[in-house]
């Protein structure tokens, strides 16, 4: 199991950016959190399976249709407890 987190700048926000990276993660069964930041980014957590948490870091590339990604930086954490994915 690993965890990564991610920053994603760009038009991000107001897109359905967490709802639909919720719904992803989901599908790969990854648990972890996503949220819209006060300067316009968003960040998130993935934690799962390596080849489930890349898939998750690969989408936020793009985001959702309506999202114009312009960077993502992602970091290596530690695997915390986690049960569930949710949008805070």
């Amino acid at each position: 199991m690993i965890r990564k987190r991610v920053l994603v700048s760009g038009v991000v926000q107001g897109v359905f950016f967490r709802d639909t990276c919720r719904r992803v993660a989901g599908q790969q069964g990854v648990t972890g959190w996503v949220r819209n930041l006060p300067d316009g980014r968003v960040e998130a957590a993935f934690q799962g399976a390596p080849e489930s948490v890349e898939r998750l870091v690969t989408w936020c590339r793009t985001g959702p249709p309506q999202a114009r990604v312009s960077a993502v930086d992602v970091h290596d954490e530690p695997p915390e407890p986690a049960d569930r994915f949710e949008i805070r």
